[in-house]
């Protein structure tokens, strides 16, 4: 049989601007009409301007944030997402010029 799906509709800042050395928000809310599950999970991906490769730089999965160990973000990412009030938003602090960027929140919550 075939499980029914149902949209998961994700809602970011068009742009966000930040000053070097400055810390900035970057928000994730999110909206589905099923119940957020326990094994909802949420992907950040970083596409540095002018590249063609995004790699991905934060999961929150099983209840818990994981900070990707690629990547110049490691060190400077707080997470400030609730799933359960539908927020998978993340901080960068002390933002570097190579910060800029595409930024992509990714929201599955299964089944």
């Amino acid at each position: 049989g075939v499980s029914p799906v149902s949209p998961i509709h994700v809602y970011t800042q068009r742009e966000v601007y930040g000053t070097v050395g400055s810390r900035v928000t970057l928000s994730c809310s999110f909206w589905s009409s099923e119940w957020i599950s326990e094994d909802i999970s949420i992907t950040w991906h970083f596409q540095a301007e002018g590249s063609r490769d995004s790699i991905s730089i934060f999961h929150f999965a099983k209840g818990q944030p994981y900070i990707d160990d690629v990547g110049t973000f490691k060190e400077r990412m707080e997470w400030a997402g609730n799933p359960r009030r539908r927020d998978g938003s993340i901080v960068i602090h002390s933002l570097e010029p190579s910060d800029n960027g595409t930024f992509t929140c990714d929201v599955k919550n299964p089944p």
